[in-house]
């Protein structure tokens, strides 16, 4: 932990010796930031939120109510995780068979937002800006800007940097209603347009 405190922690969270936590993070009632783990500047880490070692948080990643994030998942900046969302670390996990060393990483891409109860099965990375819709249960890879709901979790369409729903013209370009950002569907792949 840092030698000056310059981050706030409720007196109920539990912080191990061990940890990085940036400038301005906010850690809430009954949290647990565990040794190894390293989270960045301006957070939020809402109440009862675990971050297990090595867990790797960028800036200004908002962690809501009742989360876990498991060795193995790094989260870039910007991040939103929604209550109760779940990542999971092993594949076949046994109570009675110590699967430590099996750990699958999980990289959540800048920007991206994972809704309320979604579940994330380790291995599978989120890709920038996606946006995981509440309940889903995400079971391979999602690309970059994508928009995932259901169970399993299957693709319906493209979100914009402010999360709204893409809608492409017949030259393959949409523009997001919120910032007048413009956006190019090609090969199956969604990116910025730069101004």
């Amino acid at each position: 932990m840092s030698t000056e405190k310059n981050f706030f922690s409720h007196e109920t969270a539990v912080i191990d010796a061990g940890c990085e936590i940036g400038e301005g993070t906010k850690i809430w009632h009954f949290s647990h930031i565990m040794s190894g783990c390293i989270i960045g500047r301006g957070c939020n880490i809402g109440q009862n939120v675990v971050v297990s070692p090595e867990v790797v948080l960028g800036n200004n990643v908002k962690v809501q109510n009742n989360v876990s994030i498991y060795t193995g998942v790094t989260c870039e900046d910007d991040v939103f995780l929604g209550p109760s969302m779940v990542f999971t670390n092993v594949i076949n996990p046994r109570s009675a068979v110590n699967r430590r060393g099996e750990y699958a990483r999980t990289r959540v891409g800048k920007g991206a937002s994972i809704g309320a109860n979604a579940t994330i099965v380790c291995g599978h990375d989120i890709g920038e800006y996606a946006f995981i819709g509440a309940g889903a249960v995400v079971t391979k890879t999602v690309p970059p800007y994508a928009l995932v709901v259901g169970n399993p979790a299957r693709q319906t369409g493209w979100m914009s940097r402010y999360g709204h729903k893409l809608e492409f013209n017949h030259e393959h370009i949409a523009t997001c209603p919120e910032s007048g950002e413009k956006y190019r569907l090609q090969n199956g792949k969604v990116s910025a347009v730069d101004a």
